[in-house]
């Protein structure tokens, strides 16, 4: 290219193109403007190309990010569709729990709380006592008492709601009933150590097998032949046959008695006592703890007695009682 030559405008390019040695090279002229515009076409041309070529990578990045980000959301529902399937089962076991608790409530004799629709029912025939006439300003029905709202325990359907927000509904719903079956559980354990206390404490077996000779109440005494009261029960049996606590408690006394001869007392708690008389000897001591099964003393006939047996009291809040109520076996 020659920017000038003699004969054109100073301000021109040519092209000159050499075809060989014989033949004439062609010539092709440019006025200066022009090429200036192509060159600035050029580099226009290769500035939006630059900027083709970025936009072209980031939204190629964007669209990668894009599939990513779906990839993820899709892994993501699907966890929370497995979670929230996870939180259906642990509602449902958190209702069992409710119904299991329910029945050892009643088993253990714990009250339940009224329901407050129960509590202001109220009827039956009535006689007016003003002449007839309403008193004015008396309401026909009496306003429902000022009861204190009951927790309710309804289960979130979720349904109509997005999963994300269903989900969170169901963690407040697990949250809270949770700790309100986790406050009656331990309640109920309460109950039950204070129930198994009881029973242990209970006399429920005969202190000694053997044939009743004497029962409890009214009955003609064999010392005066005149009718007395009898606090206990005799049980005949054979001399040195052993003596069983009935229940687990703890020996208040243990010594001889002009009437009762040998005589243990065991203290078996809730208010509730047995005495153990006429015994031949004695096995245990004072402050001795039993337990139900354990031996405290052998059949005798010591103190007042016609022959060997064992004399059997019970005691409640300080009252003899019928001994035959406290025997299962």
């Amino acid at each position: 290219m020659e920017p000038t030559e003699k004969g054109k405008s100073a301000d021109a390019y040519t092209i000159v193109i050499f075809r060989g040695a014989k033949a004439a090279p062609l010539r092709f002229s440019f006025p200066g403007p022009v090429v200036r515009r192509l060159k600035i076409l050029g580099l226009v041309l290769l500035l939006a190309q630059a900027v083709f070529l970025t936009h072209y990578v980031i939204q190629s990045s964007q669209v990668w990010e894009l599939g990513v980000l779906r990839e993820e959301m899709v892994t993501l529902r699907e966890q929370t569709s497995s979670f929230s399937a996870s939180l259906e089962d642990l509602k449902r076991r958190m209702l069992g729990m409710k119904e299991i608790n329910t029945r050892l409530r009643i088993m253990l004799g714990i009250e339940e709380q009224r329901p407050t629709d129960m509590m202001g029912g109220k009827g039956g025939a009535e006689r007016p006592m003003d002449g007839g006439q309403p008193i004015e300003g008396a309401m026909l029905t009496a306003p429902p008492a000022d009861v204190p709202e009951q927790p309710q325990y309804d289960v979130p359907s979720g349904e109509g709601k997005p999963l994300a927000q269903k989900v969170q509904q169901d963690i407040a719903w697990l949250q809270h009933h949770s700790t309100v079956e986790e406050r009656i559980l331990e309640e109920l354990i309460e109950a039950a150590k204070d129930k198994s206390a009881r029973w242990a404490a209970t006399p429920s077996i005969w202190p000694v097998r053997g044939w009743v000779t004497s029962g409890f109440g009214a009955r003609i005494s064999p010392f005066t032949n005149q009718l007395a009261m009898h606090d206990g029960v005799d049980i005949g049996a054979a001399p040195n046959t052993p003596v069983q606590s009935p229940a687990s408690g703890r020996v208040v006394s243990a010594g001889f008695d002009a009437k009762m001869g040998n005589v243990v007392l065991i203290d078996h708690g809730y208010g509730i006592e047995t005495e153990y008389g006429h015994l031949g000897k004695l096995l245990v001591k004072q402050g001795q703890r039993v337990k139900r099964g354990d031996v405290v003393a052998l059949v005798g006939s010591t103190g007042l007695s016609t022959g060997p047996h064992l004399h059997y009291m019970v005691k409640v809040k300080g009252q003899t009682v019928n001994p035959h109520n406290y025997i299962l076996d």
